[in-house]
């Protein structure tokens, strides 16, 4: 073999083998950085718990005249770093409408986000922000309220004697119903 063939395979041989050693190292450095963007990117994946059914009351606990009861919704709740069993998520009020029939209405008001009461002797719901007033079913009482829209219901269901829903938030001061990710 001549030298001049020989010079020219060095460089060749050189050339690949830093090319599989760049190779080798942008894999050990790559494949954990990788994992490490993934695992710390993942809670931002997972849903927020919102839209779970969740257990809040027995059918016995709800009043058949249809008055309404106020109701705490509890959950776990979790997020990218700690984890709760029981945490409360928010209030509704549970109406009976007929024997194994219930409605949930949210106790937050669409106008400004103020928390809403029952009134018994009134027998209306009432926002003491703005004097929106709601009739027992959630349908705006007053023409002149600044509600946009009627207070929210959320889904039910009534699984033998206990009572299930899908508690979400929405989003206050818009007419059309909103639901909160």
């Amino acid at each position: 073999m001549d030298a001049t063939q020989d010079s020219g395979a060095q460089p060749r041989r050189r050339f690949l083998a830093e090319a599989a050693a760049g190779a080798v190292g942008a894999c050990c450095v790559g494949v954990p950085l990788a994992s490490g963007l993934v695992a710390w990117l993942d809670p931002l994946s997972k849903a927020s718990g919102s839209g779970d059914w969740i257990q809040v009351a027995s059918l016995s606990s709800v009043p058949t005249d249809g008055t309404p009861v106020r109701v705490t919704v509890v959950t776990g709740k979790s997020d990218a770093w700690t984890r709760d069993a029981a945490v409360p998520v928010g209030v509704v009020y549970l109406r009976r409408t007929a024997p194994a029939q219930v409605v949930a209405l949210h106790s937050i008001c669409p106008h400004a986000g103020c928390f809403v009461d029952y009134q018994t002797d009134r027998r209306a719901f009432f926002c003491p922000c703005h004097d929106s007033t709601f009739a027992v079913d959630g349908s705006i009482n007053d023409p002149r309220s600044p509600s946009p829209r009627p207070m929210d219901t959320l889904s039910v269901e009534v699984r033998g004697e206990a009572v299930w829903l899908r508690f979400q938030n929405f989003r206050s001061g818009i007419p059309a119903k909103v639901a909160l990710t």
